[in-house]
């Protein structure tokens, strides 16, 4: 039961690649599959010594619109691990350091379509530094109670993806 790539074409388009597959099923059949090679990222849900939710609402220009998110960001070549990355995106775009992180596994968002995979963390015991936005980065933080996150979640507010993971694996390996 294989699937044989007869051939591949990629074409980069910013900072994706998209690959194109011409396959040979394994009843025979020849089909195109397309995707995007998409970098490795991570994605960090931050809890304050109060129990509160370090958020950040970010324009986000695909959508047109601000966006309720957890920090998160692309692993770059030079971070030797998903941790580093998560240490460097919390710092990043919160203005935070963690003391504590706890490893919450990875997920692929969209195995039909992107080869991404996201690495979650929880992190605690966080100290205030500041941020250091990269100028296409448009951020407010802000600390919430896991009530009013879970709020955000049930009203439909809070969309994204990656934190929608790494709360419901923080709350599998917590409760």
């Amino acid at each position: 039961m294989s699937w044989k790539i007869e051939s591949s074409t990629n074409e980069k388009v910013d900072r994706f690649q998209i690959t194109m597959d011409h396959v040979v099923l394994p009843n025979g059949e020849e089909k195109t599959f397309s995707y995007i090679d998409f970098a490795k990222g991570v994605c960090i849900l931050p809890i304050t010594d109060h129990n509160e939710i370090v958020c950040i609402k970010q324009y986000r220009h695909a959508m047109k619109s601000w966006q309720w998110e957890l920090p998160a960001g692309m692993i770059d070549d030079s971070d030797p691990t998903p941790l580093e990355t998560a240490k460097r995106e919390l710092e990043e775009e919160t203005g935070y350091k963690a003391e504590h992180w706890l490893d919450l596994g990875s997920f692929y968002p969209s195995p039909g379509s992107t080869s991404e995979e996201i690495h979650l963390f929880a992190a605690a015991g966080l100290t205030a530094t500041e941020q250091n936005l990269e100028n296409s980065e448009q951020i407010e933080v802000h600390k919430i109670s896991m009530k009013d996150l879970n709020n955000l979640i049930k009203s439909g507010e809070f969309k994204h993806g990656a934190g929608l993971a790494a709360i419901l694996r923080y709350k599998l390996i917590v409760d």
